[in-house]
């Protein structure tokens, strides 16, 4: 009888053990979505982080798992390694094609947002008093390329300007501090709009153009010296109370925090400068393959993930009501109709290389 009952018991935690193993142990992977690894501009990255995205995409079928680049520097990444790539606008998505020999895949543009000067309050009165900035408000204004351009061009020093005296903090060359224009998308269109000012409010198409604006160009990009990569470490410097008084950022960075609860806590005096001319920023979704060839139009048309994208500060395409509507109480910031904005067109690939690399004193030919 003991005998038996000593079998009994081994059966019973033998049972146990391998019941164990199958209710606690390792559980066999999730194989109810497509994993995707893809290459994304760095203002992109709270996106695909934020766990109300990473649902909408998993009940879609999606597992994204995305790292960060400049978007100029995307093309010459191992293209293989990844499933799709995610400029922040459509210049280097024309590359990233090229050189992963997908060209004419079908690309799509789930959002845009423009690029924007975020200034000190102080700063900003300065500029006003100068004619560089129309306010709008308090908190909003309009940066007057132009007059801006002039004032690089002569190497003007913010002591310079009137009404600059009581601001001790406003010190050394008036310059926006932007990105690497050779490997980061803010960068590079910040050249595009300026070289379209400088080349008489026309797009830069040949060499007698590239000539006609690098000196101004290179004026504005060695006076900042180190370049960042990114905007996003220039943009939680200026946040954080440091940083340069002015600072080149997208819409979707300012529009992001404002929509965050802290966000009251963190605007401190900040205003936000449109440049009157600017060049749109249509974050471009190439797919590298088959995996995520529908991924692109996924972001672009699914509801849930283009309120996820207005949250985050971005612009649906055609959605405008959208963002208007979820940033209504932020319009002090904001210019939703982006009213009195001329927006032009880049220079090709080509060409805007060429002005990169003469922003940066580089080369002699596009």
């Amino acid at each position: 009888m003991r005998r038996i009952l000593g079998i009994a018991l081994a059966v019973l935690l033998i049972g146990g053990v391998i019941g164990a193993i199958v209710i606690g142990g390792d559980k066999p992977a999730d194989t109810t979505t497509k994993i995707v690894r893809g290459v994304i501009g760095s203002e992109k990255a709270d996106f695909f982080r934020d766990p109300d995205v990473v649902k909408a995409l998993h009940d879609k079928g999606y597992t994204v798992k995305p790292e960060s680049s400049g978007s100029w520097a995307m093309d010459k990444l191992p293209l293989k390694e990844y499933d799709f790539a995610f400029p922040s606008s459509s210049e280097p998505a024309q590359e990233i094609e090229a050189a992963a020999g997908v060209k004419g895949a079908q690309t799509t543009k789930p959002f845009f947002s423009p690029l924007v000067v975020i200034a000190r309050a102080n700063a900003a009165k300065v500029l006003a008093d100068s004619g560089l900035v129309r306010m709008n408000g308090k908190n909003s204004g309009t940066l007057v390329m132009g007059a801006y351009l002039k004032a690089a061009g002569e190497d003007r020093k913010w002591q310079e300007l009137p009404g600059s005296a009581p601001y001790g903090e406003l010190t050394g060359t008036v310059f926006v501090k932007t990105t690497d224009p050779a490997t980061s998308n803010s960068g590079a269109l910040f050249i595009a709009a300026t070289s379209n000012v400088a080349n008489g409010n026309s797009v830069v198409a040949d060499e007698a153009g590239i000539g006609r604006t690098a000196p101004l160009l290179r004026k504005l990009i060695s006076v900042q010296g180190a370049l960042e990569q990114s905007t996003d470490d220039p943009f939680r410097a200026f946040i954080s109370g440091s940083g340069e008084p002015l600072i080149l950022a997208y819409e979707s960075q300012v529009a992001s925090l404002l929509m965050k609860k802290q966000a009251a806590g963190q605007t401190g005096d900040m205003v936000v400068l449109y440049p009157d001319t600017t060049v749109n920023s249509p974050h471009t979704f190439v797919p590298l393959n088959e995996k995520a060839n529908d991924l692109g139009t996924l972001l672009a048309t699914d509801p849930k993930l283009r309120e996820l994208a207005v949250r985050h500060g971005f612009r649906p395409q055609e959605g405008v009501a959208e963002f208007t509507a979820a940033t209504a109480p932020f319009a002090g910031y904001l210019n939703p109709g982006l009213t009195g904005i001329r927006q032009v067109g880049a220079p090709t690939v080509k060409v805007l290389t060429a002005l990169a690399s003469r922003a940066k004193g580089q080369g002699d030919t596009p």
